[in-house]
Formats: C-alpha cells, structure tokens, sequence
C-alpha cells in the first residue's frame, strides 16, 4: 500500500493547494485531517484540495475533508476539491457531497473560478494558468 502523500503549496498567505496522493482511509485520514488543522491554524483561509492522485477514499477521508470545511466556514474560507477519477467522483455524487463541496476538474480552474485565489495570484504578478505551470499543477 503507498503511503499518503501530502504537498502544501502557498500562494499570498492565505491560499494553499493540497496535494493528496495515495489512500486515504481510516490509517491515513488523521493525517490529512492534521495536516488541514495546521494549515488553518497558520493562517491559510482558502484551500484547494488537490485529489486527483486519490487512489482510495473512504468515509473516514470524507470525514477529515468535512472537518476541514468547518473549520473554514466561520472564517469565510472555502475548500475547493479537484477531482478527476470517477470512483472518486461516485463517492462524492451518492452521498450528496458533491452538493457541499465545490467540485473542479483542474486546479487552474479551481483558482480561476474563486475570487479570493484570482486575486491572490494576480497579485503575485502572474495569470492562473502561469501560476499554475509554475508549481507544477495543470
């Protein structure tokens, strides 16, 4: 089983792309859910949860990406989810989530698409799909 990979990549100081990877379960979740809290705590309000190297996910995942979009809610912060494969789309679509999160198919598109992160990335001099090519996220 390869272990869980977590990536932060920052943009601003309240901004950050998570790059998931691997299988998140009930072994590897409070990891994610840990690695989310300590985001937050430092600041980060708008998350884009990168899940396009998911392999797995089950409801203990669910619940660690759950959590995090609590926790960012009083806040006014968002998590946003990319999300390519379809076993992982399914779970998102017969739970109803897919109704709670915002789904996107790209991180471009997920930073294209917030205004906050728009705003962010402009201000660092660069379009989102710069930005994007830049840290190595198509």
């Amino acid at each position: 089983m390869p272990p869980l990979r977590l990536e932060s990549i920052t943009a601003g100081g309240d901004c950050a792309v998570l790059r998931v990877a691997g299988e998140v379960d009930v072994c590897t979740a409070p990891q994610l859910r840990e690695h989310m809290i300590h985001l937050v705590d430092g600041g980060v309000l708008y998350i884009i949860a990168d899940l396009r190297e998911v392999t797995f996910l089950d409801s203990t995942g669910l619940g660690a990406l759950i959590g995090g979009l609590k926790r960012l809610r009083p806040c006014a912060g968002s998590l946003q989810l990319v999300i390519t494969a379809d076993q992982i789309l399914r779970i998102f679509r017969v739970t109803g989530l897919d109704h709670v999160f915002a789904l996107r198919p790209s991180v471009q598109e997920a930073v294209t698409t917030d205004q906050h992160w728009q705003a962010t990335v402009t201000g660092e001099g660069h379009t989102a799909e710069e930005w994007c090519r830049r840290h190595g996220l198509p």
